[in-house]
């Protein structure tokens, strides 16, 4: 399964902008978040169905682009288009609940947060090959461990739903895995001035890439008909909450 939500990816309670000594939002465990007096609160800004994405889930969605080390660096998604990606995955995961699946294991997120220290090129800085190191580079991102565990899994989650439903029939061929290495790969790890590691070592995860990427055209249409069918919105800074 790939570490990079490439095409839609490839998901999160607040009333609108509010301050501490107002009536408090409730989070999605129920409790009102904690807050200084004067501090500006969770923000929602948008409604997929019965779930709720906030403000927070957009800047945590940001700095988990860190982890996706073949990620395109070429272009920066604006706000918007996290948003609407945060609503994508939102529908998929609703999805997914309804056809219940064997939950993934702690040991399946582990193996590949351990594969992606070896992979993230700014690791080296940190020295993630350590424990220590891979702590400091986590915390630097702006994430506890359980945070990060919680949050790749259902990547994960959305992935193998998305591999399941769309991803039979479509084929990679070896040149179009061997052009993404050297016009994308090697580009980027120039770029940072790192090693890249060896085409063949890492060919299975381009190929991974790939077939997400082919995957995205039809996943589109999909998601297209599940809003149609829902009820999504967005909530505009200073539009009052529904």
């Amino acid at each position: 399964m790939t570490t990079q939500w490439l095409a839609i990816a490839g998901v999160w309670c607040g009333l609108g902008t509010m301050l501490a000594g107002q009536s408090a939002p409730v989070t999605s465990t129920g409790a009102p978040p904690v807050a200084v007096r004067g501090v500006e609160l969770d923000r929602l800004v948008a409604v997929v169905n019965e779930d709720v994405i906030l403000e927070s889930d957009v800047d945590e969605e940001r700095r988990l682009v860190a982890f996706q080390p073949f990620r395109d660096t070429s272009t920066t998604q604006t706000r918007t288009q996290v948003i609407e990606r945060l609503i994508d995955r939102s529908l998929i995961l609703q999805q997914a609940q309804l056809q219940p699946d064997d939950e993934i294991s702690d040991k399946q997120v582990e193996e590949q947060l351990n594969t992606l220290r070896k992979e993230i090129p700014l690791c080296e800085v940190y020295h993630c090959e350590t424990e220590a190191g891979w702590a400091r580079f986590v915390t630097a991102q702006g994430f506890t461990m359980p945070e990060l565990i919680r949050r790749w899994r259902e990547r994960m989650e959305v992935l193998r739903f998305i591999e399941v439903r769309f991803k039979s029939g479509i084929e990679v061929g070896d040149d179009e895995i061997h052009m993404y290495y050297v016009k994308t790969l090697l580009p980027q790890y120039a770029a940072r001035k790192a090693a890249a590691p060896k085409e063949e070592t890492i060919a299975k995860r381009i190929q991974e890439i790939l077939l997400q990427q082919q995957v995205g055209n039809l996943l589109g249409d999909w998601l297209k008909s599940l809003r149609a069918q829902g009820t999504v919105r967005t909530i505009e800074p200073g539009e009052a909450a529904p």
